[in-house]
């Protein structure tokens, strides 16, 4: 029979409080929007509690990260949107450990010194119906009620996890019903555009990305010239006559592209606001994303905090983060990307973007028939980021799994989702990674 998260954040939260008064807590967390909103409400709740703490977030692989924390001389330490692939190397470490996770389960069995909160132990699928944010929300909240006003940042981890395609659902859907009902948030159907011109919103637009218009100038005049629609003007500001039109136009763009049912009814969809993280989530979620993986993971943190300085930064490294995104994206769009039996590749420089753009050309750019695989090279190591969709979940798919097995063969690192996942490897054997992935991938989706 499946644990009970709310049992499990009760659990959590008792721990928690039975810490000594002077406890700094020690927070290690991921490095995406998912990452950043976990270690947030964490972070958050324990200061109300009157305790101190240090924030770390991390990206893959966690291993360097993990061996550092060994050294250190921490009697509590809470592990958010992440731990669960990495039991074996947390056991090693001493002092009271809460992991809070939706990423596939290595074990369920703990030391005693650790509590693990994982949405695939409680019967929630982590792929879609709860993430590292929403289940740090739960501890919270058993910490403390009056944590609830701190659902914007579940939902923007959510959000951030692209957990919204088809529809929020499962726990995340109780979350968000109960954040509308007690004012946390509110809630409007519209299209994803940011506060800026329209002109520049569509030119920065990378999900949706919309072929020959996202990051292209002169398409962009031409089709505001063609609806007329003042280019300097804000989508907020345009008539509802206007919004439909534009609305109609983007909309026929991506059937054109083959996007899928469920990833066209992402683009106008019913959206969140809450005025304490920046307005509306997906765009607060992309903000984080951006500093993040470009860099500055300090500055998606401290914004979250409270820190309101640090917005303007982030919007400008959103700008050069988005900018980086599209020269790959055209790219892929103007090339294409080398193809094997069951998946497709390309690399790329940056081993912090590959699975960004892959996901993006995943639900934009290419077909839905194969799964797309990002390759980097970083001094001695293959980092590689898998992403696929639900259409071929639905057929077997399972990238973690996949991945998984791959690290565990070459002495490697790997793992993640069903629909998306990646894995650090010896650089010597890409060869032999591109034929067994092949063959891992042909008999999940039986080919």
């Amino acid at each position: 029979m499946p644990l009970d998260v709310y049992t499990l954040a009760k659990q959590a939260a008792i721990k928690i409080k039975k810490a000594d008064s002077n406890t700094r807590f020690r927070v290690i967390s991921h490095y995406d929007a998912d990452g950043i909103t976990a270690a947030t409400i964490i972070c958050k709740a324990l200061y109300r509690e009157g305790f101190d703490f240090h924030a770390t977030l991390m990206r893959n692989p966690f291993t360097t990260g993990i061996e550092s924390l060994k050294n250190e001389e921490n009697t509590h330490i809470i592990f958010t949107d992440m731990g669960s692939g990495q039991l074996s190397m947390i056991e090693e470490i001493n002092g009271q450990i809460i992991i809070i996770d939706h990423h596939q389960l290595k074990k369920e069995k703990t030391k005693e010194n650790i509590l693990q909160i994982n949405a695939n132990q409680c019967g929630i699928n982590g792929n879609y119906e709860a993430c590292g944010a929403t289940l740090s929300y739960a501890v919270a909240k058993a910490l403390n009620k009056k944590n609830q006003d701190l659902a914007s940042y579940a939902i923007a981890g959510a959000t951030g996890d692209k957990q919204y395609i088809g529809g929020f659902k499962g726990y995340n859907r109780t979350l968000i019903d109960d954040a509308v009902q007690y004012n946390a948030v509110s809630e409007n159907i519209g299209l994803k555009l940011s506060e800026h011109s329209i002109s520049e919103s569509l030119y920065y637009s990378v999900e949706p990305y919309y072929k020959g218009i996202s990051g292209n100038h002169e398409s962009i005049d031409s089709l505001l010239k063609k609806l007329k629609i003042n280019s300097e003007e804000q989508y907020s500001a345009l008539s509802k006559d206007k919004k439909q039109q534009l609305h109609s136009y983007l909309m026929l763009c991506l059937i054109k592209q083959g996007c899928e049912s469920n990833i066209l009814d992402t683009v106008i969809r019913t959206r969140y606001y809450a005025k304490h993280t920046f307005g509306e989530m997906e765009q607060f979620a992309d903000l984080l994303d951006a500093c993040g993986k470009g860099g500055h993971r300090d500055i998606g943190l401290s914004l979250c905090l409270g820190d309101e300085k640090s917005y303007q930064k982030a919007k400008q490294h959103e700008k050069t983060f988005k900018q980086n995104l599209l020269e790959s994206l055209c790219d892929i769009e103007k090339k294409g990307v080398k193809e094997k039996k069951s998946y497709r590749y390309f690399y790329t420089d940056n081993t912090s973007l590959g699975g960004v753009i892959g996901g993006i050309a995943t639900n934009f750019i290419l077909d839905k028939e194969k799964p797309l695989f990002s390759i980097a090279k970083k001094q001695d190591e293959l980092h590689i980021s898998g992403r696929g969709n639900q259409y071929l979940v639905k057929k077997g798919l399972d990238l973690g799994g996949a991945m998984n097995a791959i690290a565990t063969k070459f002495q490697g690192n790997g793992g993640g989702h069903s629909i998306a996942a990646g894995a650090t490897l010896p650089i010597d054997i890409e060869e032999q990674f591109l034929k067994e992935t092949d063959v891992l991938l042909s008999k999940q989706l039986g080919l």
